[in-house]
């Protein structure tokens, strides 16, 4: 069951985007494609990686810009959370608050819940569901590699002033479900470095009373 991972670091916000494709089949998923997601699309067809699915962690204009490319070069699928349905309608007017552009993002094919598995090849992710940064907010977990969209970061959590954030929510949200995992699991966060759980778990000071 191993999948091979490609970070693209895109965009005015500098977004994480992860291609994940199975060695064996070359099926693969796209988690959070961003602006700029033409790059992906670039890569996936130089290496013959049929791209069937979008999974989203949250719906924040920045982590859904890139929908529209993906799913239109490669039929892809697209899943999310049903409680970050209206941020993912409401994109394109929250971009242009922020003075950018995006295409509207393709309807979702399917709600993605706690301990649903979503497959591509032999592969397959478990779905976490980690509500505070947005109210729909998930996260993907396979063989300790944790996709954490913007629920937790090196050192650091997701905001939670936007509508849907909650600080107690996604402090619970990380202590009680991926703080849970193996320390050794690898986090692949929506912006910024890679950390892992353990490094996590004795240094973020937003998780360890330092900062509330």
């Amino acid at each position: 069951m191993n999948f091979d991972i490609k970070m693209f670091t895109l965009g005015p916000l500098q977004n994480n985007s992860y291609l994940l494709w199975d060695k064996e089949q070359n099926k693969g998923v796209v988690i959070d494609p961003t602006f700029d997601s033409e790059t992906i699309v670039a890569f996936a067809k130089e290496n013959g990686i049929a791209v069937e699915k979008i999974l989203n962690t949250h719906c924040h204009f920045d982590h859904i810009s890139g929908n529209a490319t993906v799913a239109k070069f490669f039929k892809a699928k697209l899943f999310i959370n049903e409680n970050d349905y209206e941020l993912l309608k409401n994109g394109v007017s929250l971009a242009d608050y922020f003075g950018l552009d995006i295409e509207p993002s393709p309807e979702p094919d399917g709600f993605l819940n706690e301990g649903d598995k979503i497959g591509f090849g032999k592969c397959y992710l478990d779905v976490i569901e980690t509500p505070g940064h947005t109210r729909g907010g998930i996260c993907f977990y396979s063989n300790l590699c944790l996709f954490s969209g913007d629920t937790l970061f090196e050192g650091s959590i997701g905001r939670t002033d936007l509508e849907g954030g909650d600080f107690d929510a996604i402090v619970n949200s990380i202590r009680s479900k991926l703080f849970t995992l193996d320390p050794k699991t690898k986090v692949y966060p929506g912006h910024g470095g890679l950390t892992t759980i353990g490094r996590e778990i004795g240094d973020n000071p937003f998780l360890n009373g330092e900062i509330k």
